[in-house]
């Protein structure tokens, strides 16, 4: 069975950094794709970066420069790096896989696999 833990969340201060961590257990792919997304109550979800086994790396607009997403396949872990956070970062964190998407891995999460999230506070 397929677990993925978010940890890593918290409250800081706007210019603060955080680094998610999320760690899969019961994932024998070896070809897959990651990626966190957030939602805040109210709004949709969405998608802040994403990773495929193979390194290539997309991210939303409003994020590049700040956060950086990376794993790490010996630890089963994958992870985001969110530095200069402002109060619009503010959110629930989700980290998601999936075996099915494209080559950016920006599909597929919906059928995939998903955490329980991790909350991020950014105060102003």
């Amino acid at each position: 069975q397929v677990q993925l833990v978010e940890s890593g969340g918290g409250s800081v201060q706007a210019g603060g950094s955080l680094r998610l961590a999320c760690t899969a257990s019961g994932y024998t792919y070896s070809s897959y794709c990651m990626a966190w997304f957030r939602q805040v109550p109210g709004e949709e979800r969405e998608r802040v970066a994403a990773i495929s086994t193979y390194g290539r790396t997309s991210y939303k607009d409003s994020v590049k420069g700040r956060f950086t997403i990376s794993l790490d396949k010996a630890k089963n872990t994958l992870y985001l790096q969110m530095n200069s956070l402002k109060p619009e970062d503010a959110a629930m964190y989700y980290c998601a896989a999936t075996r099915f998407s494209n080559v950016y891995c920006t599909t597929g999460y919906e059928s995939g696999y998903w955490g329980q999230g991790t909350q991020v506070t950014v105060s102003s």
